[in-house]
């Protein structure tokens, strides 16, 4: 396996279109995800196909997103929402709980949620709440 390349070892269109379909059920059925589910529409139809096609190049496979809407500028893209860790850590709940119930190899699905988990720190963009001393 280890000629193939990420996309390839999700399962190809399939496997992404599994994992993105389960986040984002998780993101709308989770108490814990009720911050990070609010910086999205009433659907999450439009946010679910753009993840599936930004990912679907991010892991090796045809660069349908950038085809479609250009470079994706993750960053950018996401400043118009205040995302600080507890943000960065809900989404990543999320995430971690699809690629555990979708990924079935064990090593590849760690590796899989440390690369998430360095582009969730990266979107952060708010500071995060004080804490009373």
């Amino acid at each position: 396996m280890e000629d193939q390349s990420p996309f390839e070892q999700i399962g190809g269109h399939d496997g992404v279109r599994r994992l993105v379909t389960r986040f984002y059920e998780l993101m709308n059925t989770l108490p814990e995800a009720k911050e990070v589910r609010a910086m999205h529409g009433e659907s999450l139809s439009g946010s679910q196909e753009k993840l599936i096609l930004f990912l679907t190049g991010w892991l090796g496979g045809p660069q349908l997103y950038i085809e479609r809407y250009g470079h994706p500028r993750l960053r950018a893209r996401h400043m118009p929402f205040e995302i600080a860790t507890a943000q960065a850590m809900q989404w990543m709940l999320c995430m971690d709980q699809a690629l555990e119930e979708t990924v079935d190899d064990e090593d590849f699905r760690v590796a899989l949620a440390h690369r998430f988990a360095h582009v969730a720190a990266h979107m952060r963009n708010t500071p995060d709440p004080e804490t009373p001393s």
